[in-house]
């Protein structure tokens, strides 16, 4: 049994759905035990995914607290399930919304209100893509109270890959399927919430609230802060050479980018209505499809699919939003060769499963106007501050040096603003 130590916790709450008694904390799941889970699953019927709906929780095997994530207590359950004369082991994967044991991050507990309720909708029949079965979800949001217990993803397994790092697709050799598998799945999820069946759900459950989202006025820099940002930039590339690409360095960027940044955040609320203007291009999307929050298999045909994981924030936004935030996990090669192809792709995708065509050139334009707000209010004040934090930084001579690989903040962070700046560097950036 782990270990958990409780400061000032609740122990059981309501859950708001299901009016059903669910655990706080790990050790308040485990002294729940067998006959929480089966309680609980009875209530979502998903025992079924065991091919048994008479199948029951018979013995919890094994627990291990994970320490991973910003939010929230995860944790790691083997049980025994038996079903008419055969028992079988399963990997439970379960997630709190709380940390009793940290301020910070107990503090962020209700972002998973809305992860919870997509696991909710996704145990919907025909949902659109691939996601970790649910087996029981519910949230208390008086409290910021949830609870998430899914099926353990596999990796490594069978034909399921092994789980790929944030900011290392340089390890990948050829990324371009695994992109096309994300950006596949991004469509048909956002093709179906526009219409048929799900979409009725989402407009109910997911209502459109752009504040929510937008990296805007709420959140703009502060008079004097974007310039000390570029002349941080500045004075980085100057001592860390090795670490930007040299288009990216060049005083003719510098300066172009100083002047187009100006102007560009001068005219950040036109831009902020225009991203939430065209009700075509507002779905139900990812926020972070990056490939470390995905798994991917090969099918009978061979092509690469993949499974999505990980839906903290996940709302209707400007599908160029969930672009971006898949895309920019993505080398600059995949960004200088393919962005093209992954933008038609998604288009088509789109169009087949809702009957909805987006303009190709629209999308990219918001795309490239998402990106610049998002980088100029995060991708370049943020990182620096990361990276001049990481001791041993001078030494380093490229991005995928041990000092900057082995700390995934510093290598996903500095990756980010690679991207940005580089998509920039391509980009019309009038507005």
């Amino acid at each position: 049994m782990p270990a958990f130590r409780q400061n000032n916790t609740v122990d059981w709450v309501k859950g708001d759905t299901y009016g059903l008694d669910i655990p706080a904390h790990p050790d308040a799941l485990l002294k729940g035990g067998t006959a929480f889970l089966n309680r609980a699953f009875r209530h979502t019927v998903s025992i079924r995914a065991t091919g048994n709906a008479s199948s029951s929780v018979e013995s919890i095997l094994d627990s291990q607290i994970i320490h991973a994530g910003s939010t929230g207590t995860k944790l790691l359950l083997t049980v025994e399930i038996a079903a008419a004369a055969s028992r079988k082991k399963q990997r439970l994967f379960v997630k709190f919304s709380r940390d009793f044991n940290s301020e910070i991050r107990d503090a962020s507990r209700q972002q998973m209100a809305l992860e919870i309720r997509f696991a909710q909708l996704s145990q919907l029949p025909d949902f659109p893509i691939v996601v970790p079965t649910c087996y029981f979800a519910d949230f208390q949001h008086s409290t910021g109270t949830g609870l998430m217990i899914t099926e353990c993803i596999p990796y490594g397994e069978g034909n399921v890959e092994f789980q790929l790092p944030k900011a290392m697709d340089y390890r990948l050799g050829d990324s371009f399927p695994y992109y096309q598998a994300l950006i596949r799945n991004l469509a048909r999820l956002a093709a179906a919430s526009k219409s048929g069946p799900l979409r009725e759900a989402v407009e109910r459950q997911f209502p459109f609230h752009p504040e929510q989202l937008d990296v805007g006025p709420r959140k703009a820099l502060q008079p004097g802060q974007l310039e000390q940002n570029i002349d941080r930039y500045t004075q980085f590339c100057q001592t860390n050479p090795d670490l930007m690409p040299a288009h990216l360095r060049s005083d003719e960027f510098l300066e172009r980018f100083r002047q187009q940044a100006r102007q560009f955040q001068h005219r950040q609320p036109h831009i902020h209505a225009l991203l939430q203007r065209d009700p075509d291009m507002i779905a139900l999307c990812h926020w972070n499809a990056h490939v470390d929050n995905a798994w991917f298999w090969r099918d009978a045909s061979g092509e690469l699919e993949c499974g999505l994981l990980d839906w903290g924030n996940v709302s209707q936004m400007n599908v160029a939003m969930a672009l971006w935030g898949c895309l920019s996990g993505a080398e600059l090669k995949l960004w200088n060769e393919h962005l093209d192809d992954l933008l038609q792709l998604f288009t088509t995708t789109y169009q087949a499963g809702c009957g909805i065509q987006l303009d190709i050139e629209q999308l990219k334009r918001h795309l490239t106007l998402y990106m610049g707000s998002m980088g100029l209010n995060w991708l370049l004040g943020g990182p620096i501050k990361t990276l001049s934090r990481l001791e041993g930084l001078s030494a380093a001579s490229a991005r995928t040096d041990p000092i900057i690989e082995s700390n995934e903040p510093a290598r996903a962070q500095l990756h980010l603003m690679q991207v940005f700046l580089n998509h920039w560097s391509h980009s019309d950036m009038a507005v």
